[in-house]
């Protein structure tokens, strides 16, 4: 029934935008529109109206963001703050002034208190301050729930709100300045092997636990809730798979080859001691559930970087 809408997606050219645009495409989405940043500057509201203008959407799926893994974060918490905030708060205005039917925010997993009971549950979002390396980052994009909720009830607006964890899979960024922690590792890893280096290094103890969700999964449920879900309650997106650092690394080892010594920094921010969602909400209001396995989602990024690289 949502063929025939024009769907936005910011931030369609990235890592998961490329996903979510060609999952659309499969569905039978003809109607898909990308602003490229060059073209429309999203940050700004003359940037913001100027796209709404040229593409005149009835769905925007807001996937853009200013973002990087703990050393980027930290080095840019001012601009990840303004950045994140302008763009959110200033594109779900606009889309109300402009008659948007519905406003998907791609939130983050950064939004939850630092010492959050796992598995997090959407109740807890407000018990705590985030993790301080991404708070900034965190708290910018939470507001777009907050102001999701505010115009449901003042304006009738239909913003819904979904929270992926960390995602990876082919076609990440790998840039060292940036990437997350599995394109980090994989990089490493792989460059190390290639070098004939003896050791890499590892930030943090090992000791911090991550989920992550295959980059694909997180399109499909993304799409499911942009079909289904017309709700302002914030909703997981996630594997329900929790790891180590520790065990992680030793998992990248192993399937990239490499062989040489693991040097732990711990002089580096472990960031947020624990991350696993509780993914019930997302099963119980479209029937998401993430089907890809860890080790099989591992080898295809492996895999594409390998090959890309």
């Amino acid at each position: 029934m949502l063929k025939d809408k024009r769907i936005v997606v910011t931030g369609g050219a990235g890592f998961l935008g490329q996903h979510v645009v060609k999952k659309l495409k499969e569905k039978g989405y003809t109607q898909i529109y990308v602003p490229r940043s060059k073209d429309y500057n999203l940050i700004t509201e003359s940037g913001i109206v100027k796209m709404f203008n040229d593409m005149e959407p009835d769905y925007i799926i807001h996937l853009a963001a200013v973002v990087g893994g703990i050393g980027a974060n930290r080095e840019n918490p001012g601009k990840y703050f303004y950045d994140n905030l302008m763009m959110g708060t200033q594109l779900i205005e606009q889309a109300r002034l402009f008659g948007v039917e519905k406003f998907v925010a791609i939130g983050t997993i950064c939004a939850y208190p630092k010492y959050t009971t796992v598995p997090f549950s959407e109740k807890d979002l407000w018990l705590g301050y985030p993790e301080e390396t991404n708070a900034p980052y965190g708290l910018a994009k939470k507001m777009m729930l907050v102001q999701s909720q505010a115009y449901r009830d003042q304006y009738n607006f239909n913003s819904i709100n979904l929270l992926p964890v960390n995602l990876y899979g082919p076609q990440d960024n790998f840039d060292p300045n940036t990437s997350h922690v599995i394109p980090a590792l994989v990089k490493k890893c792989i460059d190390a092997k290639r070098e004939g280096a003896s050791s890499i290094s590892v930030w943090g103890t090992g000791n911090a636990t991550r989920e992550f969700l295959y980059v694909e999964d997180a399109a499909e449920g993304i799409i499911l809730a942009t079909e289904t879900y017309d709700k302002s309650d914030p909703i997981n997106l996630g594997a329900g798979y929790e790891i180590s650092i520790k065990n992680l690394v030793e998992k990248i080892v192993l399937m990239t080859g490499f062989t040489g010594e693991i040097l732990w920094d711990s002089s580096k921010p472990d960031g947020q001691p624990r991350r696993s969602l509780d993914t019930s909400r997302a099963n119980e209001e479209f029937g998401f559930v993430s089907k890809t396995d860890f080790d099989k989602g591992l080898k295809n990024t492996i895999d594409w970087y390998m090959t890309n690289s």
